[in-house]
């Protein structure tokens, strides 16, 4: 919205700094952060007395963990709304819309539903059961169709999704993916990044901290992607427009510092399915747009590790009747080994940005 005062540069010289994507970005993050401030204290007190309280597992479900994490219980949950409400404002003041921006925002709002469903079956059930995998597979499903279908039919980017790009190459392995190949990509892209951070949301701080990195990285990839000069000297997918997902990244990145206020250790809020598959569901629409998908199993390594651990435990308990992990998601195996909570988190937020780094220095290697 914003971004159209650059049209009244001749009444207002400086109007022109509009035009610019580095500008909007860092307003667009300050925005979202004071959005995310000011909303917040509203947000936490209203969860409060509707009483959206985080159902705990019990030691029948995770033994020595529930007396380990049984001052949280009493602790709101659905805190994603902070980020939705603070991310999707800044977003619209500062973003110039197109299909880029309508797909992420399309995929984030729907994904916010999703997980706010979720959570509200396990606060009204009192149990850690909500949504079952299959609903929430399907249900990404059709997002990812929808999505898909409106890349498709957009003249900018109907040509240009096709293409499979992976790091190290200067040029797209595969130069069309037959539709049924791309939207089965892209469902996994989608539903494998949503639900790696829907599991490593299991110790306060730890998710958001790790989504922070992901989210500046994605920012500075998308800003090279939608700039001309920069893509060819990258040998990277120039993508007209698409220059607007680092406002989108950035004001992620602004609302969750803000989240990250409140969910550090001992946290206030957690952001729930509400937050973690809706966060997840933005990066993996992002990624995928900016022909950067593969790139974000390292960009992102700590989700993956997440999710691996999970994998790993349930096959190996399945084949083998015996656990590789005292608990997975991993978190919870270093908080059995006697890691403090705070040690777990700021340990794998070192990584993330190890991790981080290491994926934008892909950019380069080509």
């Amino acid at each position: 919205m914003l971004s159209y005062l650059a049209e009244f540069e001749n009444i207002f010289g400086p109007f022109r700094m509009f035009r610019y994507i580095t500008l909007r970005s860092f307003m667009a993050a300050v925005t979202a952060l004071l959005i995310g401030f000011a909303c917040a204290p509203l947000i936490l007190k209203k969860l409060r007395n509707l009483k959206m309280v985080q159902t705990m597992r019990n030691a029948n479900e995770v033994g020595k963990l529930a007396d380990m994490h049984s001052s949280k219980k009493d602790t709101p949950t659905m805190g994603g709304l902070i980020i939705y409400v603070a991310v999707t404002t800044s977003v619209l003041l500062w973003a110039k819309p197109n299909v880029y921006i309508i797909v992420a925002l399309f995929v984030y709002t729907t994904l916010t539903i999703l997980g706010i469903c979720d959570d509200y079956l396990k606060i009204s059930k009192g149990n850690s059961n909500g949504l079952s995998g299959k609903v929430k597979l399907f249900s990404q499903a059709i997002i990812s169709i929808i999505a898909i279908t409106v890349l498709l039919s957009n003249e900018v980017t109907g040509s240009q999704i096709k293409e499979l790009w992976i790091p190290f190459f200067k040029s797209p392995v595969i130069v069309s993916m037959p539709i049924w190949f791309l939207i089965l990509f892209f469902f996994f892209v989608l539903a494998g990044s949503s639900n790696a951070i829907n599991l490593t949301d299991g110790v306060d701080g730890l998710a958001i901290g790790c989504t922070i990195t992901v989210a500046l990285v994605y920012g500075v990839m998308a800003y090279a992607t939608g700039h001309m000069i920069i893509a060819k000297y990258l040998f990277i997918s120039y993508l007209s427009g698409s220059g607007e997902l680092a406002i989108v990244c950035f004001a992620l990145v602004g609302a969750s510092l803000t989240f990250l206020w409140y969910n550090a250790h001992p946290a206030m809020i957690f952001m729930g399915d509400t937050g973690s598959l809706a966060l997840g569901g933005l990066i993996g629409v992002v990624a995928f747009m900016v022909h950067q998908p593969i790139t974000l199993i390292l960009v992102g390594g700590i989700f993956v590790v997440e999710a691996l651990s999970v994998i790993i435990q349930v096959a190996s308990f399945k084949t083998f009747r015996k656990r590789v992990f005292k608990m997975a998601p991993i978190h919870h195996h270093f908080e059995l080994l006697g890691w403090a909570e705070t040690q777990v988190v700021t340990r794998f937020w070192i990584l993330s940005l190890i991790f981080a780094i290491t994926g934008l220095a892909t950019l380069k290697i080509r």
